[in-house]
């Protein structure tokens, strides 16, 4: 079998989990990137262009998939998908799930939810009087890069984000308030599949940046979101769904058509105890979604390590799993000693990520603690 995957820059996800899992299918596995340097044995391509991509799989050879993992690349590789006649996600619904504008457009139209929401074009002047506190984004960012809480005076920070993102769309939104959960699920030509979802504990406002994630086990709130997927044809393949419990209901934040990131990916298989990302490219190989074990008497948390200071990292723990009494946990550096870290208030402030499957959410935690007190990132 030949899939080709399509990618940027490389990812843990791609080079730890789904790299190994393509071999384990049995796949020959060719990487096509506009960044081959970066990646092993990869095929240079303009991967944002469809017509560059589907030329250059015609010129290397017939596919039996072509799958990839990318914020940045759902619709394009969609499209080359479609045009082989191989298994893929809908391209319409994978740019209106990576436009937040258009998200919050197609939920509206099908009468799911409707959430103040306004586009801004470089040029658009910015509303004078909107229903304060508000939060600004990037149309099509991620890792929570630029997104802030806004109180008051929104063209001021308006401007200030324009100026880090000259000719970018922008995305103002009223805040909604409430605990943040997420949804993960993967269908094939059958219909969706629920894994499972987290319950997300952020840092402090008028920021976002994700501390930690725990499992939480299914709730009512799931059949929100599930429609709310419908609406945008949302439903092949993996997909991860970041919404809110606000006392009006659920309301979506947003939905990125790929598997959840931030090595949450590598727990949600530990938590179930499958081989998730195997899971995910035999969909796209035409194959079917098995059984969604029960994770009922499980807890799994994922501890996001944030610089709290700007400086140089001294002393770091390394790429480790350990057992402690009845918890696995697995730490994962994404610096190394000797980087200076300048803070951005966003998910790149990540200095490691600790992940711990066990019984319950008590032992989960006190594991955890144990192993950050004795194993600290010294940042000076």
């Amino acid at each position: 079998m030949r899939l080709y995957l399509t990618a940027l820059k490389p990812t843990d996800s791609v080079t730890d989990g789904f790299l190994p899992a393509a071999r384990a299918l049995g796949c020959e596995v060719t990487i096509l990137t506009d960044r081959p340097e970066h990646h092993p044995h990869a095929v240079a391509c303009d991967v944002r262009d469809p017509r560059a991509l589907i030329d250059a799989v015609e010129h290397l050879g017939r596919p039996d998939a072509i799958f990839t993992n990318s914020d940045h690349l759902q619709a394009e590789t969609a499209l080359a998908a479609s045009y082989f006649g191989l298994p893929g996600k809908d391209w319409r619904a994978c740019a209106a799930a990576k436009n937040k504008f258009l998200t919050r457009r197609r939920l509206a139209e099908a009468g799911v939810e409707r959430v103040f929401s306004v586009r801004l074009g470089p040029g658009d002047p910015v509303p004078e009087h909107p229903p304060y506190p508000v939060v600004l984004k990037p149309r099509e960012g991620v890792a929570s890069e630029d997104v802030m809480l806004v109180e008051s005076d929104l063209a001021g920070a308006v401007a200030e984000v324009r100026r880090r993102r000259p000719g970018e769309a922008l995305v103002v939104e009223e805040y909604l308030e409430g605990p943040l959960r997420t949804l993960e699920t993967l269908g094939d030509d059958g219909g969706l599949r629920v894994l499972g979802g987290f319950e997300t504990t952020l840092g402090a406002l008028p920021y976002f940046v994700e501390e930690r994630l725990d499992w939480a086990p299914p709730d009512g709130s799931h059949g929100h979101v599930l429609a709310a997927l419908r609406a945008l044809g949302v439903g092949f393949g993996a997909c991860h769904t970041e919404y809110v419990l606000t006392p009006a209901g659920p309301r979506i934040i947003e939905v990125n058509y790929r598997a959840i990131g931030d090595h949450c990916d590598f727990l949600l298989g530990e938590v179930l105890g499958v081989p998730l990302f195997e899971w995910i490219l035999r969909v796209h190989l035409g194959q079917r979604v098995p059984a969604v074990p029960d994770a009922a008497g499980r807890h799994a948390s994922a501890v996001s390590l944030v610089a709290d200071r700007p400086g140089t990292i001294k002393d770091a723990p390394g790429h480790e799993s350990v057992v402690s009494g009845d918890v696995r946990l697995w730490h994962r550096p994404l610096r190394e000693v000797g980087d200076v870290v300048s803070l951005t208030r966003t998910n790149r402030d990540y200095l490691g990520v600790v992940r711990a499957v066990g019984p319950d959410r008590a032992r989960v935690d006190a594991a955890v603690a144990e192993y950050r007190a004795a194993r600290p990132w010294v940042v000076e």
